[in-house]
């Protein structure tokens, strides 16, 4: 039976966040998630999207000709045969990642690919999602977000930080302002008062192009 994933968008633009911010990246939305966080900027993908097969996808990423590749969602793990797709996308030789809520076992993504595990905060109403167990499978290329909603959330997450040693597992841990809810200001000041071994994440794409779908 031929591989087929449901798909909300695939297009090219520049990566607004993680540690490769700026660079040219095509994104592979995913349709559906098992999650509701309240702040949730990907709420058109819960559902509906189109259908397509592996050779599908692969030929429509190759269009464009990118050295980066971003699958995300929704929440691409709910779809079981996203594995082949980071395996196919890996073989044909760009630089994966992967956006994941981390409500999901990690284990059986493609080594080569860069995971972005998102630890969800107390403020984002889906605290107790967290699938702890996938801290302990995490790389050292791969990198660690938080989005946070207030002090509460900020001091939730360093509490974390601490716990599981995340600076020392991967390569960055990002502390990302939930827009509208906490200022980037406050957050900047709160992690250099701290000195805090991780890295302030701004949404790009929200600068530039007001949070449109699709950029």
């Amino acid at each position: 039976m031929q591989n087929t994933l449901r798909i909300t968008e695939i297009f090219y633009s520049l990566q607004g966040e993680t540690r490769t911010v700026g660079l040219p990246t095509v994104f592979i939305r995913l349709t559906g998630c098992p999650l509701r966080c309240q702040y949730c900027d990907s709420a058109y993908a819960f559902s509906g999207g189109q259908l397509l097969s592996l050779e599908a996808i692969l030929a429509q990423v190759a269009a464009y000709r990118p050295r980066y590749v971003c699958v995300t969602g929704g929440e691409p793990l709910a779809q079981p045969d996203v594995l082949t797709l980071f395996k196919a996308l890996c073989d044909a030789g760009y630089q994966v990642s992967t956006e994941t809520s981390g409500a999901l076992d990690i284990g059986g993504i493609d080594a080569r690919v860069s995971i972005v595990l998102d630890l969800k905060t107390p403020g984002s109403l889906e605290v107790q999602r967290n699938r702890y167990e996938n801290i302990d499978l995490l790389k050292a290329d791969d990198q660690v977000k938080f989005v946070l909603c207030d002090r509460a959330d900020y001091d939730w997450a360093v509490t974390k930080l601490l716990q599981y040693k995340l600076q020392a597992r991967v390569s960055d841990v990002l502390f990302s302002p939930s827009q509208g809810q906490l200022s980037a200001r406050d957050l900047a000041d709160w992690i250099v008062a701290d000195n805090l071994p991780v890295r302030l994440q701004l949404q790009l794409h929200k600068l530039l192009w007001d949070d449109q779908p699709g950029y």
